[in-house]
This record gives structure tokens, C-alpha cells and sequence, in this order.
């Protein structure tokens, strides 16, 4: 399971995540937009993209690949216009074992690529409640 959090001008955006055939994986429609502060709103919409998993999706064709989705909800025109000023978060799961990674671009070629030095690993048998709760206070104190 792979969630996306990521937090712009005190909003977090948080859409679905489709796992391609080919093993990548895309952020698609719904995307909930969350003030940062309404810690409330933040931890339902939280657990309602972690509710719906990851589908398996087609590989999208090159010459079809999708637009990024959030750029729009914040009124942006691109993706690179979009993750300027913004912060990136994944929260993963596998076998029951939850992290959190913070994003960082790449100093070289401009991609997205995990912090290792931003990497919070949870213990197993940690509850998905345990994660939602950290991954609000990290968006929070990344919050203005």
C-alpha cells in the first residue's frame, strides 16, 4: 500500500494511488484537499485514501500517459509550478509494516526521490491509527 501526502500553502493534497501493471504508481482521481490545521478532516481523509488501497491499473501508453492531477486543485498549470514550495510524503506499507518517507528533489536531474535521512520506520505490529497520527503532526509542523 502507498499513500501520497503532500502539502502546499497549508493545504495537504491527498489523492488516490493506482499501481500500474508495470509496478509504478499513479496519483489518480479522487483527491482530497485539507487544510493542514483541521486535524479532524485531515486524519478522515487519511484513512479514507488509505481505506482504498492501491488498484491495479494498465500501464498507460506513452503517447496517453495522464496529466498529473493535482496541479488544478491548487491552481497551478503544471506539475513543476505545483511542487514548487510544496513537501512530499509517502506513507508505505508492506507486509504490515508501515514508514513514512519524506520527498526531496534531486539535485542533479529534477526528480522526486526519498530522503533516506527523513525516514521514519514503525515497529511491526504498529496500528494504522499510530501512522495517521504522525504523518498529522509531521504535515502540521511542516504547516505555516
Amino acid at each position: 500500500m502507498l499513500v501520497s501526502c503532500t502539502l502546499k500553502n497549508d493545504t495537504v493534497y491527498l489523492p488516490t494511488v493506482a499501481k500500474t501493471e508495470a509496478g509504478f504508481y499513479l496519483n489518480r482521481e479522487p483527491v482530497a484537499v485539507v487544510p493542514a490545521a483541521e486535524t479532524d478532516l485531515l486524519r478522515s481523509a487519511l484513512h479514507d485514501v488509505i481505506s482504498r488501497g492501491n488498484a491495479v491499473i494498465p500501464t498507460p501508453k506513452r503517447d496517453a500517459f495522464p496529466l498529473p492531477v493535482l496541479p488544478k486543485y491548487a491552481g497551478e498549470k503544471t506539475w513543476s509550478a505545483f511542487m514548487r514550495g510544496a513537501s512530499e510524503w509517502k506513507i508505505g506499507e508492506k507486509d504490515g509494516n508501515y514508514e513514512i518517507v519524506q520527498y526531496r528533489k534531486h539535485h542533479k536531474n529534477g526528480s522526486w526521490v526519498e530522503d533516506q535521512d527523513h525516514k521514519i520506520e514503525f515497529p511491526a505490529g504498529t496500528k494504522v491509527d499510530e501512522v495517521v497520527e504522525r504523518m498529522i503532526a509531521i504535515l502540521q509542523a511542516g504547516s505555516h
